[in-house]
């Protein structure tokens, strides 16, 4: 948790400690006692690490997260949104994917055997159709 501890006492510096805990409306000496693992006190609640990740920079926000993630065996990964579409295009284009993943999986049980390409095949027809049902979504939030 060191890497973690450190970025995070960087980041809360990087942005400005005292401008920082006015935005979060705390105590600018409480913030940095807090963040700094050098300190005896430097236990942040989770309150307070929701409120610092809220008012970082994006590139500082994902720092902290991604040296969190990485005490863990993970990686943090943005989300990409899909720009949205009129509603019945993206709608005309979910129905040819749902087509599509229909056609290969019954093309796949036509000889009651689903080879290994047979199996990626409708693998790669569910992708579209996940992707093309993001795109719905951002065109129903859009609308």
């Amino acid at each position: 948790m060191e890497d973690f501890e450190r970025t995070l006492h960087r980041e809360v510096k990087a942005g400005g400690g005292t401008a920082l805990a006015k935005r979060i409306g705390v105590n600018e000496t409480r913030l940095l006692d807090c963040a700094n693992p050098n300190r005896e006190a430097h236990r942040m609640n989770l309150e307070l690490f929701g409120q610092v990740l809220t008012h970082l920079s994006d590139a500082g926000r994902r720092s902290v997260l991604a040296a969190l993630a990485n005490e863990f065996g993970f990686d943090i990964i943005p989300r990409v949104t899909p720009p949205p579409q009129a509603l019945t295009a993206s709608l005309i284009n979910v129905g040819k994917e749902v087509a599509d993943l229909t056609i290969a999986v019954h093309q796949a049980l036509g000889d009651n055997h689903v080879s290994t390409f047979e199996k990626s095949q409708i693998r790669v027809e569910i992708d579209h159709v996940r992707k093309s049902l993001d795109v719905m979504d951002a065109s129903v939030r859009a609308a």
